[in-house]
């Protein structure tokens, strides 16, 4: 197993050379993998691109786009640059997003999430994999009168999804390379979300999925003031139907109780709850939530499991 984590601020967008800087210093610290959020501020492809060719030997995803108010021809044309410009170090995550921020902010219906999924994965494997696609859906058309190959995208993209409820598990199996579940604790993972995934894609004869677990976690010295930041910093989630579903399965009232928050004993101890659960790659979230010396912290503790675990594998 791997681990990685978003980079970025709970309470602000940071420059790009203060991200570039951040970068250095979680491969340094022993870190796999860089991870960044799609909100309405930067285009995460692009800072990915920047980031990995920048910080050479780090891998850079995205976590997640959502599907709505996007295309495949031009999420394709910006993974596969990205992909080329990190020398193949490039992870591209999709998401459903939300009703609220798909209708407030695009002004379009949230209608038919699921199917949207499927339509948009299949378009989209399709340009990845050859660099054209003639596809025809209920919800989308997607063809390519020129080539959409970018020189250098290679391997094809690793599209994963932010999928934790049964229909977008099964989409997902069937046509992702792996999921990203968000605040889904190790018994909604073992209990619900692997097997549901791995089956899928085991009746589609595609390989074992990728399970990107992205949990929020803190090593620190003063866990209740840090619990008490994540109370707030995740009660937007505990209204939205899917997270406070998995949050349910997953054992917690609220959302901060799925953070993992204490000293490098306990935080070490629930990564590897989350491994044995079926997590490939453990993606820490909120990491600066108790200040840059606890973040320092927690990367450090997580490159000695990254070490740890890659020996043993």
């Amino acid at each position: 197993m791997t681990l990685g984590a978003i980079l970025g601020s709970t309470s602000r967008q940071l420059p790009i050379d203060d991200t570039v800087r951040l970068a250095r210093e979680a491969r340094d610290a022993g870190l796999h993998s860089a991870w960044f959020g799609q909100s309405f501020a930067y285009d995460s492809p692009s800072l990915a691109a920047i980031v990995g060719r920048e910080v050479p030997g780090l891998q850079v995803g995205t976590a997640a786009i959502p599907v709505f108010g996007r295309h495949p021809l031009i999420v394709s044309s910006q993974a596969q640059t990205a992909q080329a410009a990190t020398g193949g170090r490039y992870h591209l995550g999709l998401a459903l997003g939300t009703k609220h921020l798909t209708e407030e902010g695009f002004g379009i219906p949230y209608e038919r999430p699921v199917g949207l999924l499927r339509e948009f994965l299949t378009a989209l494997r399709q340009l990845v994999e050859t660099g054209a696609a003639d596809f025809h859906g209920e919800l989308l058309t997607a063809t390519t009168p020129w080539p959409a190959a970018v020189p250098g995208a290679q391997p094809p993209v690793p599209l994963l999804v932010a999928a934790m409820g049964p229909q977008a598990l099964r989409v997902s199996g069937e046509l992702a390379d792996g999921i990203l579940p968000f605040l889904a604790g190790p018994r909604a993972l073992a209990e619900d979300i692997v097997p549901a995934v791995t089956a899928a894609a085991e009746a589609a004869g595609r390989p074992a999925p990728r399970i990107v677990a992205l949990v929020p976690g803190v090593v620190t010295a003063d866990a209740g003031a840090v619990r008490e930041k994540a109370t707030v910093a995740l009660a937007l989630y505990e209204r939205i139907p899917s997270y406070q579903r998995v949050i349910e399965r997953s054992g917690g009232e609220r959302a901060a109780d799925l953070a993992v928050i204490g000293d490098e004993e306990a935080v070490a101890a629930e990564v590897r709850r989350y491994r044995e659960a079926g997590a490939t790659e453990v993606v820490f979230t909120a990491t600066d939530l108790g200040g840059e010396a606890d973040r320092r912290r927690t990367w450090k503790l997580l490159g000695a499991l990254s070490r740890e675990f890659g020996t043993k594998d």
